[in-house]
């Protein structure tokens, strides 16, 4: 008894082998489940405008990959439900040539100050070429919020990205027919981003609780600057990322956001990249090179030593910095850079979103911190204080 191969078969075979080759998954099962699901959902968008099933999966492989389910522990707002909305942005497209003309809102110099301060340690940014920066900060325009007045809200389409320049603004998400708060952003931050990367209504309402200033990208120029800009950066870190022992645990959709966030950072030799006793914002993961994780013990009468004692070193794929993020605590080591070293690094708000599930996995760790500093320092050395 014979059998014909189905019409389509092999095409549709051999688009999904060439995305295993190209991105190398570390769970096949997870990736073919991933990608045929995406591939479902753009069918009615690639007949209004034809697109390959590469293509088609690369414009929404960083979604959840669930389309109608919610982690019931997990408030964040980021972990939003996969709706395929009817634009469909291809960031290989240059849109430069052709496109819409660049927009640009005069500033006063005072102005453009405030703003480069306010975006100074947004990781969106970070990767991106001067002159890129240059027309972000020349395309963003002030917008003054009153109090309880709500920036966006959630299920609506995405509009603009929002930095904050000044005001205390809250994460509200609706839920089982009320609203509940979530988080907030206290005089920095930014918010709005993955409603634009992933063509997604708002996963939550943004409300001021004062009078406030932010500064807004609209959509079309955060897709052609930001959006280009990491897919560039996908396929530089993605294969590192699947690599990082601890981030195993994530599923692959999680492990594509957490490309999507980080920014990269480079050290010389023997420059700080951590301060004992500072105030903890980011998380680190070494990319290249070396660093070592140096702690001030007590004296007897409880004063901190000014002698630094090497306690561990982290190579590539392993982190540092988590510590401070689980406990809320000060930092509880310093941090120096053996050699030249390049870092991943996620901010505090990330981290949470993004890697609260392996958060058993860092409490454990800890404890195995602790065990080892107590037989270098004795009692003399707390991790949590």
């Amino acid at each position: 008894m014979s059998a014909s191969v189905p019409a389509g078969l092999t095409e549709l075979l051999k688009g999904y082998t060439l995305e295993v080759l190209r991105r190398r998954p570390a769970d096949l099962l997870e990736f073919a489940v991933l990608y045929f699901t995406r591939l479902r959902e753009q069918r009615s968008s690639s007949r209004r405008s034809p697109v390959t099933r590469g293509e088609a999966f690369d414009r929404s492989s960083s979604g959840d990959g669930e389309e109608e389910e919610e982690e019931e522990e997990d408030d964040f707002p980021d972990d939003f439900t996969f709706k395929v909305c009817a634009e469909a942005y291809n960031p290989d497209e240059d849109e430069d040539e052709g496109g819409e003309p660049r927009v640009v809102h005069p500033k006063t110099e005072a102005q453009r100050q405030r703003l480069q301060e306010a975006c100074r340690d947004i990781l969106l940014f970070k990767t991106l070429e001067q002159d890129q920066f240059s027309e972000v900060l020349d395309s963003m325009f002030q917008v003054l919020v009153k109090p309880s007045e709500c920036i966006i809200n959630q299920g609506d389409d995405g509009d603009n990205f929002y930095v904050i320049e000044r005001g205390v603004f809250e994460i509200l998400i609706q839920k089982d027919g009320g609203s509940r708060c979530v988080g907030r952003y206290d005089h920095k931050g930014s918010f709005g981003e993955l409603a634009l990367m992933y063509n997604t209504p708002r996963a939550a309402t943004i409300r001021a609780t004062q009078e406030g200033a932010l500064w807004a990208l609209d959509r079309a120029t955060f897709h052609r600057l930001i959006v280009k800009n990491n897919a560039k950066k996908r396929k530089m870190y993605e294969s590192f990322i699947e690599s990082v022992p601890l981030l195993k645990s994530l599923q692959l959709s999680e492990r594509l956001k957490i490309v999507d966030v980080v920014g990269m950072k480079t050290f010389s030799d023997g420059e700080q990249i951590i301060r004992q006793g500072d105030s903890a914002d980011c998380f680190y993961i070494v990319e290249s090179g070396e660093v070592k994780v140096m702690i001030r013990s007590k004296t007897q009468a409880g004063q901190r030593s000014q002698e630094e004692v090497e306690v561990a070193r982290c190579t590539r794929g392993q982190y540092f910095g988590e510590l401070a993020l689980v406990t809320n605590k000060p930092r509880a080591a310093s941090v120096y850079a053996a050699g030249e070293t390049r870092c991943l690094v996620i901010d505090v708000q990330a981290f949470e979103r993004l890697l609260g599930s392996c958060k058993q996995i860092l409490k454990r760790n800890i404890s195995q911190y602790e065990q080892q500093l107590l037989a270098i320092f004795g009692s003399s050395i707390d991790l949590k204080h």
